[in-house]
């Protein structure tokens, strides 16, 4: 059974004020967002573009491409802390395309399959050169082209890293979406289908770091915090049979 009316704009005001009280507390937006905010604020702060270019800087989808690649199978504060790393020593593809790819896979480690992560991480950059100009392209079929690049990361590049409209579905909102019976869906690829068909486009962008935030603290995988839950009331609880 799932929630046939649902109160969108209700929900995520609810989820930004719960947000925004997380962040008042000093905790960090999930990983790939918060380096995607430090890279636009970085950014504004150069007034030409000639000037963006003559201090080589990394571009925010670069940063968001790279990121979210480490990122998978990875907890948070690793890939923060990796992919500060890495980008310090390669800010452009051709930066990292002049490292060797063991010299990569240390600056990622212990980030999962870091070794699988920097064979990809050169071919991505060897690609970029060739055929994009060393710019990371902006359309969805580019960008599934590359290696190790997935729906997820290719929404999440496009939405954090170019300001378009696209829903990242990682494993949080797949189960957050499923439990409250937002969706009744089997792999999160059906579940960004579902989304498309009825979420508002001004909620596009924000649910992924919306819901990673809340899937980390309140809806867990296991045993969630449904007594402090602030949707609660928005929530069928599918398929929790023990919670907090």
């Amino acid at each position: 059974m799932l929630n046939t009316e649902i109160p969108w704009d209700t929900i995520f005001s609810i989820l930004q004020e719960w947000h925004a009280e997380l962040r008042s507390s000093g905790t960090e937006l999930p990983s790939v967002s918060a380096l995607a905010l430090e890279a636009s604020a970085s950014q504004s702060n150069k007034e030409t573009k000639q000037e963006r270019d003559a201090e080589k800087s990394p571009s925010q989808a670069w940063i968001v491409l790279v990121s979210t690649l480490i990122s998978l199978r990875t907890k948070d504060e690793v890939t923060l802390t990796s992919s500060r790393r890495l980008l310090a020593h390669a800010p452009t593809p051709e930066a990292l395309l002049g490292l060797e790819q063991e010299e990569i896979a240390r600056l990622i480690y212990p980030t999962g399959f870091y070794r699988t992560k920097a064979a990809n991480l050169l071919k991505i950059a060897d690609i970029l050169i060739r055929q994009y100009e060393g710019r990371v392209p902006e359309t969805m079929e580019a960008l599934l082209d590359l290696p190790g690049i997935g729906r997820k990361t290719a929404n999440l590049v496009l939405s954090e890293g170019f300001g378009k409209d696209a829903i990242c579905v990682d494993i949080h909102v797949h189960r957050i979406c499923n439990r409250a019976g937002w969706v009744d869906t089997k792999t999160p690829e059906e579940t960004e289908t579902a989304l498309r068909d009825q979420l508002p486009l001004k909620y596009w962008r924000p649910i992924n770091w919306l819901l990673v935030s809340f899937g980390q603290h309140i809806c867990r995988p296991q045993s969630p915090f449904c007594s402090r839950c602030p949707l609660a009331a928005y929530c069928l609880r599918r398929g929790v049979t023990k919670n907090r």
